[in-house]
């Protein structure tokens, strides 16, 4: 209460002294402008002043909010654009991750106008198109998202070419990926793709030329690694059909740590023996059965025309005091007693073979000798065996009890 008393009565006297001041000397101003004048006080014409200021402000200020009140409502328009750009595009993500490829790809497509990333809707609609088997739009998006995102010109390749591999187009994959296969540090998944194209193809020397790199960029897991890297190496093998010395370079360029693998030196093996390699054969599989036994190598050995056969019969009798219930090494000696002519001893071990596990293949070799020694229908009774025991499949037939049976 004290401040408003003195603040009023401040505003009193001064305003009782302004009074004064103006019946002591009002002043006089004149303005003229062509035939017009205007005559007035001092103290008039300084209000009139003060008012036109006033009325100045006044006009700018509105002014201002107008113009203002438009971009706003601009604004608060592209806003709702924008937020309309972006639930559609959120809808098309969810479509396109649940499988609607139809639904997905038109409400990406709307959303491309006022949104902010349409490059994304771009390459999802393009990857609806592939699942729709619509070549011609996949080609017509990515197109567009190229000229929408220069920059974005290897990622989409790269998605092109994922695409072609899950349509096992993989010839196609492998030119788009030429472009990104340029600059690995920046684009190392192209490797993983590449691994896919070249798989696709049964290209796996360069596979082979490719694996340092897949190591080296970690785009494969330990064991996926492994496994990739056990499939090529045994591939080239298995695929070698060039010359022995041909297969003796695929052979150096097996890792050591693949060199024990069973699959890998059975493959080996064989293409050995193919190219009448038995010596070479010989030693790859006796290194591998001193780090474990194998039967199929045991198998394979029998098969070797070593240029001696006794000295291989006394190895593999070797073998026999450790594994005496071992079908596949009854079959090897039965197979190396031959070659030394011991006929007698072959069919003793041929025949043991036969106790222990019988295959086809044993029941061809004891109905071979049995014809030798002209024991006719002991061969067939072998044969026939051996034949029911390949085609295990037969369907449940009703047959007639004796030939010449009724019908």
């Amino acid at each position: 209460m004290r401040k408003l008393f003195i603040v009023s009565l401040v505003a009193l006297l001064l305003g009782a002294g302004l009074v004064a001041l103006i019946e002591a000397d009002p002043g006089y101003i004149l303005l003229s402008f062509g035939n017009y004048t205007l005559e007035a006080s001092l103290w008039v014409g300084l209000l009139l002043f003060a008012l036109l200021l006033l009325a100045v402000y006044l006009l700018i200020r509105l002014t201002y909010r107008i113009i203002g009140g438009q971009r706003s409502l601009l604004s608060w328009l592209g806003t709702r654009k924008a937020d309309k750009a972006l639930r559609l595009s959120t809808r098309g993500l969810i479509s396109f991750i649940e499988g609607n490829w139809v639904e997905a790809r038109r409400q990406l497509l709307t959303g491309v106008q006022n949104n902010q990333a349409p490059l994304v809707n771009y390459l999802l609609a393009a990857q609806s198109s592939a699942k729709l088997h619509d070549t011609d739009k996949v080609l017509g998006y990515l197109q567009a998202a190229g000229e929408l995102e220069p920059a974005a010109s290897v990622a989409i390749e790269m998605m092109h070419a994922e695409m072609k591999l899950q349509a096992f187009e993989y010839k196609q994959a492998l030119a788009l990926l030429t472009q990104a296969k340029s600059n690995i540090p920046r684009t190392p998944y192209v490797l993983s793709l590449l691994s896919q194209a070249y798989q696709g193809l049964n290209d796996w020397d360069m596979l082979l030329e490719l694996l340092p790199q897949l190591r080296k960029h970690k785009q494969l897991s330990s064991n996926a690694f492994a496994q990739l890297e056990k499939q090529v190496h045994h591939n080239r093998l298995q695929l070698c059909n060039a010359d022995l010395d041909r297969l003796h370079v695929i052979w150096k360029r097996v890792p050591k740590h693949l060199r024990g693998d069973i699959d890998i030196v059975e493959t080996y093996v064989r293409h050995l023996i193919k190219y009448q390699d038995s010596d070479a054969a010989e030693k790859v599989i006796l290194r591998a059965l001193k780090q474990s036994w194998q039967p199929v190598l045991v198998r394979a050995y029998g098969r070797l025309e070593c240029q001696s056969a006794s000295r291989q019969l006394s190895q593999a009798e070797k073998w026999l005091k450790v594994h005496p219930d071992d079908a596949q090494l009854f079959l090897c000696l039965g197979r190396l007693s031959a070659r030394t002519e011991a006929w007698s001893k072959s069919r003793q071990y041929f025949e043991s073979s036969y106790r222990v596990e019988r295959s086809a293949e044993i029941c061809a070799e004891l109905g071979r000798l049995a014809t030798s020694f002209g024991e006719s229908e002991v061969a067939s009774a072998y044969f026939c065996e051996g034949l029911l025991l390949s085609e295990d499949k037969l369907p449940d037939l009703a047959l007639p009890l004796k030939i010449g049976g009724d019908a």
